[in-house]
């Protein structure tokens, strides 16, 4: 059986979930072994930029018309594509200002240098190109990489968790943070995946993973409000990494804080 050819690509970010591949140390030679690695900068010289591909996978978030052109093409030449990291799923912190005008953004950072600069609105890869698999996480987890590395050798793409950090939480009997402490935790409205991390440290989760399907986003507004948080404390906590999430039910969330 022939390995399936594979690229690893990054746009706008901190190449953090690049970083998570090579992190894998013990199972790193195992992965080069069943893949045919045609393209990985961050790892290696002498890579392929015109081959066909059976899997890509890209990191960060596009906002670069140069970048929209990449990706358009890196989806022409591979049969699967996988964002992997929240910046590729959701756009990531980078997106958090998207409502600014990108000109007044450069002449602010930047001063009259900045014009430069060819940007757009910090944008998921599913807004420009199908996405056949959206790894969330700021950056992934090791382990639902290596999942999915094992999955996609069998055929399969693998199923990852629908269920929101608070299962996750509650599963390991931490203490609740929201309830008992009265902290802003996006616990409840927050995929899981990385096994409740942060509030095993007694730090509330910040929603680096993105927004969880279908959570009760006006139920959590309502409680966070009985908590004393504002409609704005809980926007600019949601909007940090997931921006562009249309699953947050922002509306129902402000309605909540308004009951």
């Amino acid at each position: 059986m022939e390995k399936p050819t594979v690229g690893i690509y990054g746009l706008t970010g901190c190449a953090g979930d690049q970083l998570v591949i090579l992190n894998c140390e013990d199972e790193l030679l195992d992965i080069a072994g069943a893949l045919d690695i045609k393209f990985f900068p961050m790892a290696m010289t002498g890579n392929d930029e015109e081959c066909p591909l059976d899997i890509v996978f890209v990191e960060g978030s596009v906002v670069q018309p140069k970048e929209v052109e990449m990706l358009k093409k890196l989806r022409e030449r591979a049969k699967l594509l996988i964002a992997i990291g929240t910046c590729a799923v959701w756009g990531g912190v980078q997106a958090m200002k998207n409502e600014i005008p990108r000109d007044e953004m450069k002449r602010k950072v930047y001063g009259p240098e900045g014009k430069v600069f060819d940007v757009i609105s910090a944008q998921p890869l599913s807004n420009f190109v199908k996405v056949d698999l959206a790894i969330s996480g700021c950056p992934i987890e090791k382990e639902q990489l290596l999942h999915a590395v094992a999955s996609l050798l069998h055929g399969d793409l693998p199923r990852l968790p629908t269920y929101a950090v608070c299962t996750e939480c509650k599963m390991a009997e931490y203490p609740c943070l929201l309830l008992e402490k009265g902290q802003l935790c996006m616990g409840p409205l927050t995929v899981a995946g990385c096994k409740a991390r942060c509030p095993s440290y007694g730090q509330p989760c910040r929603g680096c993973r993105g927004p969880v399907e279908e959570a009760n986003a006006a139920s959590e507004a309502k409680l966070l409000k009985e908590k004393g948080f504002t409609w704005l404390d809980i926007q600019n906590r949601l909007r940090t990494f997931a921006a562009s999430a249309d699953s947050l039910k922002i509306e129902s969330i402000k309605e909540g804080t308004n009951a």
